[in-house]
């Protein structure tokens, strides 16, 4: 028995755009990012794909990815489950500042560090900082030990692999295929789970946005074939370039 998982970074957001940390902030798709959600869905019909349940986080330039994504290939009466474990990488006072700014200030090496290290986080936001989640009516149940006022990649991978467990391995056993649609980081955290990445190897990963990510899995949920739908040398460039972004 195999099991097949499509994994998409949702499009371009504003402040990706604009060459913001974004993190938890909750900013919208472009008009670039729109593109790439409709192209995502048309991708994925003409490889033959269809789904049962979408999972994506809860902040808007997945939702809205997600929806665009649905409606391009005709599902848009797929149920889907939002939850904050699947939220991007939190960025901690980072959050907003322009990343070629940012390493003019603290450095490039610096800044490098900040954004790919496997467990060295950002500075952490005050408490009282208004971009702090636990001002944000979405996170107002969470304990607050949940809510990161900072993370590094190791963070993300601890809280986002509950929700694998938990939620989309039992819909993968049920014969729902799932389609997530997440962030560079939360997917970066799942592909290492899955493809048993070194904490080194996953640094180096890049996830292209708009682009699915399909994955044969067997009984075990162990990969047995993964691949980029569409052209294999787009998928390479689109890599590249989040590899190449400032800072």
């Amino acid at each position: 028995m195999t099991y097949i998982l499509v994994l998409l970074r949702h499009g371009e957001s504003t402040w990706n755009l604009e060459n913001r940390f974004t993190g938890w902030t909750d900013v919208d798709l472009t008009a670039a990012g729109e593109r790439e959600a409709r192209a995502a869905g048309a991708l994925m019909v003409a490889a033959g794909h269809d789904f049962g349940v979408v999972h994506t986080s809860v902040l808007v330039r997945a939702t809205r990815t997600a929806e665009i994504t649905a409606h391009e290939m005709g599902l848009s009466w797929l149920p889907v489950a939002r939850h904050w474990r699947l939220n991007e990488r939190h960025y901690g006072a980072l959050q907003g500042l322009n990343k070629k700014e940012t390493a003019e200030r603290h450095g490039a090496d610096q800044v490098q560090l900040w954004r790919r290290s496997y467990d060295i986080a950002p500075p952490a936001l005050d408490v009282g900082d208004e971009r702090h989640p636990r001002f944000d009516r979405r996170y107002a149940q969470l304990p607050p030990d949940l809510l990161p006022a900072t993370e590094c990649l190791r963070d993300v991978v601890g809280r986002m692999l509950p929700y694998w467990h938990d939620q989309i391995v039992p819909d993968l056993l049920d014969g729902r295929r799932p389609l997530i649609v997440a962030h560079g980081n939360s997917l970066r955290a799942l592909v290492k789970h899955l493809d048993g990445l070194t904490d080194q190897q996953v640094v180096d990963l890049n996830i292209p946005t708009g682009i699915p990510l399909v994955y044969e899995l067997d009984a075990d949920m162990k990969p047995i074939a993964s691949r980029y739908l569409g052209d294999a040398d787009e998928a390479l460039k689109a890599a590249e370039a989040v590899a190449r972004q400032a800072g």
